[in-house]
């Protein structure tokens, strides 16, 4: 499905906040804002509630985030008053995986490190977006290659719904200070060299200079750095 320019560019153009209520009228009931609580899922998460519209939150809990993450999980509840539905693995499939090739095994091979993502992440994800319209993401285009070229509003066919991404011509220093100005609560693990956090044994801090993703999945080719969730489909 082909979006206009004249929509892409209406999108690009105005404010968030308004386009989320756009979206609202267009899809009551069926937008859907998927947050793992980095700077700019917080962000995103401010202002849907500053729109006052029912787009419905929920996350990823893969039974391996760091203890600062579930803290902040917390935190934004108490702030914002909004339910944050939690989406899990399948407890049968995580067991054979673990039961057959140990706890720590995506340390291994590319392959297992990704049908461990598989497992924890994208089986729940397609499960939290059955049946919605409108997937809301907090993704950045410099967040890395395969994110340069993602237009703000696009056709997901993978999930046969549209994709959202507001921040994405944000930069790094746009979202921290927006967080600084309104104060809004954040992961502590931020201030310590973490970028982009995921779970706990696959997220390290990162040096000055280092690639955004250099802190996931460090081990691996840095080119291959997805765990599938905004995969394309084939």
């Amino acid at each position: 499905m082909e979006l206009s320019e004249d929509i892409l560019n209406r999108f690009r153009g105005r404010d968030i906040i308004d386009n989320f209520r756009e979206l609202a009228e267009w899809y009551p009931g069926g937008i859907v804002f998927s947050t793992s609580f980095g700077f700019e899922d917080q962000v995103i998460t401010h202002l849907i509630h500053e729109s006052g519209t029912d787009i419905r939150l929920f996350t990823l809990d893969t039974g391996r985030l760091f203890p600062e993450t579930y803290s902040t999980w917390s935190a934004t509840i108490t702030r914002y008053g909004l339910p944050i539905q939690a989406w899990y693995p399948d407890a049968d499939t995580l067991r054979q995986w673990v039961t057959e090739n140990g706890p720590n095994a995506f340390y291994q091979s590319p392959d297992l490190r990704k049908s461990c993502c598989h497992i924890r992440k994208v089986e729940p994800l397609k499960q939290a977006l059955a049946g919605q319209k409108v997937w809301v993401t907090g993704i950045r285009a410099s967040q890395s290659p395969e994110r340069k070229d993602t237009p703000i509003l696009e056709w997901d066919a993978a999930h046969n719904m549209l994709k959202y991404h507001p921040l994405l011509d944000w930069t790094e220093q746009q979202t921290k200070d927006f967080i600084g100005v309104h104060h809004i609560p954040y992961n502590p693990l931020h201030d310590r060299g973490f970028v982009s956090i995921g779970c706990a044994p696959c997220t390290r801090a990162i040096q000055p200079g280092e690639d955004f993703r250099a802190g996931r999945w460090w081990w691996e080719d840095n080119s291959k750095k997805e765990c599938g969730l905004h995969a394309k489909a084939e």
